[in-house]
């Protein structure tokens, strides 16, 4: 029985092939909106995405996103004492209700601490649907212990990780027609003509967080994460209680962030992300974005990114022009 890795454990160049492959249904996307409250159509709506060029409904670039860290944290992340953070995250193409998701990691850095009781381990991740596709990609870094404070740690590398996602990766999808978007459906006359670099939008609603809803959801995602389910542990700890997975928490601000920006369509990038403070059941979630840059696309779309401040992540969104 494996539980999971130490800093001793990870060598440069390391290829993991994470275990159990996930396809996703009809019901994990509704139980992922039950969750978070998302409300975009493009998610829920047949007929609005079959007008946009889809043969089916695609699934929340966010679940994916989570679904598929998920399968790297027994491998990656179950023992580290924090996730320091995301860089370079692609979503390369669309998945669908039926398709299989399975992950494989690289580890690409390790850095022991001055202590030599613990040290960071950066890995590049990538997520294949069952015909070997890639589906997306990311680079993460994690806090973890040693399990023998004598063990030697024979080779170190901080890798240079990339700022934001470059250009020529940002993958649109090819069927992609902007010109059928139905403002009705989402309820918004707002488009990418109508907002500004350096424009800051205060999403009207909050979120409080219940132990059940962050619970569930972190089952829904299958990361099993220690600090997210062990109540006892934790309450051995300076938290005294358990963290709430911060993957949630970028999907509770996505899910917010629709009011004020209802016309986004996909996430093609997230340029980076750090959990700046830790978040627990009772919280209350508020988000914000800043426009930081426009840019054309083309077939009548664009993409601009805007910033969440409470986790410091900078998402590139799919956008229509003005119709």
């Amino acid at each position: 029985m494996s539980n999971g890795n130490f800093l001793e454990d990870f060598v440069l160049g390391q290829k993991i092939i994470h275990a159990v492959p996930r396809t996703i249904t009809e019901g994990d996307a509704s139980l992922y909106i039950s969750l978070t409250g998302d409300r975009r159509p493009l998610y829920c709506s047949q007929t609005f995405s079959s007008r946009l060029g889809y043969e089916k409904t695609p699934v929340n670039d966010v679940l994916v996103f989570n679904i598929a860290f998920g399968k790297t944290v027994h491998d990656i992340s179950l023992n580290a004492i924090a996730n320091l953070g995301y860089a370079d995250v692609r979503f390369i193409a669309p998945v669908f209700v039926g398709d299989t998701v399975r992950c494989e990691s690289t580890v690409i850095g390790i850095k022991e601490n001055s202590d030599k009781k613990r040290g960071i381990v950066y890995v590049q991740s990538v997520a294949l649907n069952q015909r070997n596709e890639e589906v997306m990609s990311w680079q993460r870094w994690v806090l973890l212990p040693k399990n023998d404070v004598s063990a030697e740690i024979p080779e170190t590398l901080v890798p240079t990780l990339s700022k934001c996602v470059d250009l020529k990766n940002i993958s649109v999808a090819h069927n992609i027609e902007g010109t059928n978007f139905d403002a009705e459906a989402t309820g918004s006359s707002r488009f990418w003509g109508d907002y500004e670099e350096g424009q800051t939008i205060n999403h009207s609603l909050g979120l409080t967080i219940d132990d059940a809803t962050h619970t569930m959801a972190t089952q829904l995602y299958q990361n099993n994460a220690k600090v997210h389910f062990d109540a006892f542990s934790m309450a051995k700890t300076a938290f005294k209680k358990r963290l709430v997975y911060g993957g949630h928490i970028i999907s509770l601000c996505h899910s917010l962030s629709f009011e004020g920006i209802e016309n986004a369509l996909n996430i093609v990038g997230i340029n980076s992300g750090t959990h700046s403070n830790p978040s627990f059941a009772g919280d209350t979630i508020y988000a914000k974005s800043i426009i930081v840059e426009k840019t054309h696309c083309g077939k009548g779309l664009t993409w601009g990114y805007s910033g969440f401040g409470l986790l410091e992540l900078k998402i590139k969104n799919l956008h229509p022009l003005n119709q």
